[in-house]
């Protein structure tokens, strides 16, 4: 059975947030890089633990913004695109990207 929702058009990133995500992303990979030099090197294993976490943290961030964009933006096309809303949304991801 078909629902309401499957009938939409997926969402893109926006042109407005699309230079920002590929910016984190590029110091995400910038991270992998150092940590991949870092185990290379025999660097003390809590020090490239705590980098882990560094890039873990900036992905769960990029993926909370899009999982923003994504409810936003499904919202919008139901006609429940209002401030309130707006900033509920905004809160649960906060929520998913700091304990996701």
């Amino acid at each position: 059975m078909s629902t309401p929702l499957a009938k939409k058009k997926a969402t893109v990133v926006p042109p407005e947030d699309k230079k920002r995500l590929l910016a984190r992303l590029a110091r995400v990979e910038g991270q992998l890089r150092g940590i991949q030099k870092m185990i290379s090197e025999d660097v003390e294993c809590e020090k490239i633990a705590q980098q882990i976490g560094a890039a873990r943290g900036a992905l769960n961030k990029a993926f909370a913004d899009q999982m923003s964009c994504a409810v936003s933006r499904t919202l919008a096309g139901y006609g429940c695109d209002t401030e309130a809303v707006r900033k509920e949304v905004h809160q649960v991801l906060a929520l998913l990207a700091k304990y996701g």
